[in-house]
């Protein structure tokens, strides 16, 4: 039986975030229930990665993307003519014996990917039922006016469109096997979100106000305390949506 190949960005590793102050960052991330994992020494600048056990969250205190999604792909500096064929133009490219290998680029709405050569931290001894107090992680939504631009960029990458959907608002979800993503309309959220799906989050939500978590205000159509908007002291913000993933 012949495997099929694998996509061209290969297996989400992480959503990696830049951030000033990575100490509030992890503080923030922890009170939320996400817990540490040891990371290895690829990166000089201070780096720490938080998972809820699906859900890796890598924090970079650098200039960079506000949020990117990272993959790992062995080998990616002999898979870039790949990359070419599909029309895609690379931002970073950094390859060669001597060095550690990763590429990046950018989608049609601005969205940042990086693609690495190998994993940057070890997974952690958590399972993925443990869930932190935002629920059960669901996707990555980012924010796009063409859906259709949107769809037929990531297709080629190794996501499957499922159709638009109404509710709670306009969203096209994507899956893939490691990963599921969003495209909202702008004039839902113009940022992106990490979205949590839980059917107690009416409870999760009043847990997360008495500790003092930061909130946003709603997207239009969204009713308080049965969902929240919470914002993160590097700026990211996590919409937490009552129902089942």
């Amino acid at each position: 039986m012949r495997l099929a190949p694998p996509p061209p960005v290969g297996r989400f590793h992480e959503l990696s975030l830049a951030t000033a102050d990575i100490r509030a960052s992890v503080e923030f991330y922890e009170r939320l229930g996400f817990t540490q994992t040891a990371t290895a020494d690829t990166f000089t600048h201070p780096y720490g990665v938080l998972t809820d056990g699906r859900l890796y969250i890598g924090l970079h205190q650098r200039r960079s993307a506000a949020l990117t999604l990272t993959f790992v792909r062995p080998g990616i500096a002999a898979c870039l003519d790949e990359f070419a064929a599909l029309g895609i133009e690379l931002s970073l490219c950094h390859t060669g014996e001597d060095v550690f290998n990763e590429i990046g680029f950018e989608g049609p709405h601005g969205e940042s990917l990086r693609v690495l050569e190998a994993r940057t931290y070890s997974p952690a001894e958590r399972s993925a039922s443990e869930v932190s107090l935002c629920g059960d992680f669901a996707e990555v939504s980012l924010p796009a006016g063409d859906f259709a631009a949107a769809q037929a960029f990531w297709e080629p990458l190794g996501f499957v469109a499922t159709g638009e959907v109404d509710a709670p608002y306009v969203h096209l979800p994507l899956t893939s096997d490691t990963l599921d993503i969003a495209f909202h309309r702008p004039r839902t959220l113009d940022a992106p979100l990490i979205v949590f799906r839980a059917p107690d989050m009416p409870a999760r939500i009043a847990r997360l106000r008495a500790l003092g978590v930061a909130e946003e205000p709603l997207p239009r159509g969204l009713t308080r305390n049965l969902n929240a908007l919470l914002a993160s002291p590097e700026g990211t913000q996590l919409l937490l949506l009552q129902g089942e993933e």
